[in-house]
């Protein structure tokens, strides 16, 4: 199998987000590692990559004792990597193909390796970032409606309204009067009413 350069700069890290990925041997040791592992960087050159534990083990090569790649992967390392971005990333727009890329992994293998983990979608986790970084904001700003929901990544006043009541079961202004910022929920809502956002 071909290595690829995220591949090998994934080996150069110790990169845990790849794990499962892939395998490396190295062909001077007859060791296969997880990419993770903490062992020196081999030489690129004496490096083969695997797609499984298995290939690496039909190929002659034994498993590394340190990182022990013959083993399960750790779900909660992918999982935790992903809410990272989430969080870090929650106000630009997000798909799950962006999320794969920059984790060099298939949208396939991180949307079902997300939700066995954590029990939940990335695209709900992501939406549950967004409306708790929203509440956040309308019970300690003034801000505008419209301007919050450009915050949390909504570039559409209707949509984060819609999507924020069904999280919540509330509008975003009713929720702003409810918790002790009734008396800036009127001028909060910019060039909007003060009911703009409700749904009916």
């Amino acid at each position: 199998m071909h290595m690829q350069d995220h591949q090998w700069q994934a080996i150069i890290d110790c990169d845990a987000t790849a794990d499962g990925q892939f395998y490396y041997g190295v062909l001077t040791t007859g060791i296969f590692c997880r990419p993770s592992c903490k062992s020196r960087t081999p030489k690129r050159e004496n490096v083969r990559i695997f797609a499984t534990s298995d290939d690496a083990i039909t190929h002659g090569l034994r498993a590394c004792k340190r990182c022990r790649p013959e083993e399960t992967v750790p779900q909660n390392e992918l999982a935790q990597a992903v809410l990272q971005l989430l969080e870090s990333r929650y106000a630009a727009p997000l798909t799950l193909q962006t999320l794969a890329d920059h984790l060099h992994i298939s949208p396939y293998h991180l949307q079902r390796t997300f939700k066995k983990a954590t029990g939940q979608t990335p695209a709900e986790a992501l939406t549950q970032i967004r409306i708790s970084a929203a509440r956040q904001l309308l019970t300690s700003t003034d801000l505008p409606l419209t301007t919050i929901a450009l915050q949390v990544g909504y570039q559409n006043l209707s949509h984060f309204s819609y999507v924020f009541h069904k999280e919540t079961g509330t509008t975003p202004s009713d929720y702003r009067r409810r918790n002790g910022n009734d008396e800036k929920s009127a001028s909060a809502a910019g060039d909007h009413s003060a009911d703009a956002d409700r749904l009916y």
